[in-house]
């Protein structure tokens, strides 16, 4: 389990004739085994955050500490796509960055498709595989890294309803297993909901306007009224700010 601690971050992008800023003096911290959500409309800098954070994208300026106890936290990344290499078998794809001689390795990776119910499919390509699988993988294969935070950027968003409902339900079955800290971006509020022991809301200009407990015991019904009544108060906060959380 990791802490992530953030301290007036900024992130500035700039052009030829203007600066945007994606993300403005953000603060807060995340520790433990916490499943956070990151939620707001498009363009408030959510996936410009896990980019940081992962490295991908360097800060303007502020702090940011990603840590395990006394050493640098590892860290997995799950996208909006499974982005899994066509050529090579699903079990090729977990050991692409880890120890393909490791006999212990290739049983965890074993273990964790078999976790998303993949057990059978370390053989196949991914174009063998419908397009929930692949994202079962993706997932699958974070997590077979065994890193001590897991940055997850609308890994559902391109799903059907039902396969995404499916998918939401292993990956907190997962978690619970696992007890990874995880934050995870989505514009879905329903989904946030669902699965978070906190909301993160940011505004356009990259603010982060509002921290939301999550108190509902899990496992949560997406469709149970306590979640219906949950969501309709994040909405009313975002209507509160004139904002809309697409």
């Amino acid at each position: 389990m990791a802490t992530i601690r953030l301290e007036k971050l900024r992130k500035e992008f700039i052009t030829d004739d203007s600066k945007v800023v994606a993300l403005n003096d953000v603060s807060f911290e995340v520790s433990g085994q916490e499943f956070v959500s990151v939620i707001g409309p498009s363009g408030c800098g959510k996936s410009t955050l896990l980019n940081i954070l992962s490295g991908i994208e360097t800060a303007t300026s502020g702090k940011l500490e990603i840590t395990e106890g006394e050493r640098q936290a590892r860290l997995g990344y799950v996208f909006q796509a499974a982005r899994l290499l066509p050529w090579r078998t699903v079990m090729d794809n977990l050991l692409f960055v880890q120890d393909v001689r490791d006999k212990e390795t290739r049983e965890r990776c074993q273990r964790y498709l078999e976790m998303v119910e993949l057990g059978h499919t370390g053989k196949q390509y991914p174009s063998q595989l419908s397009g929930g699988m692949q994202q079962r993988a993706g997932i699958a294969r974070a997590f077979s890294t065994e890193p001590d935070l897991l940055l997850m950027d609308e890994p559902f968003s391109h799903l059907d309803a039902i396969t995404g409902r499916s998918l939401r339900r292993e990956l907190h079955e997962l978690w619970t297993r696992t007890k990874k800290t995880v934050l995870f971006v989505t514009h879905d509020v329903t989904e946030a909901v669902e699965l978070s022991t906190r909301i993160l809301m940011f505004a356009k200009g990259g603010h982060l306007v509002e921290e939301v407990t999550m108190d509902l015991p899990f496992p949560r019904d997406a469709t149970s009224d306590e979640v219906a009544l949950a969501r309709a108060d994040i909405m009313r906060r975002f209507e509160a700010l004139d904002l809309v959380a697409t």
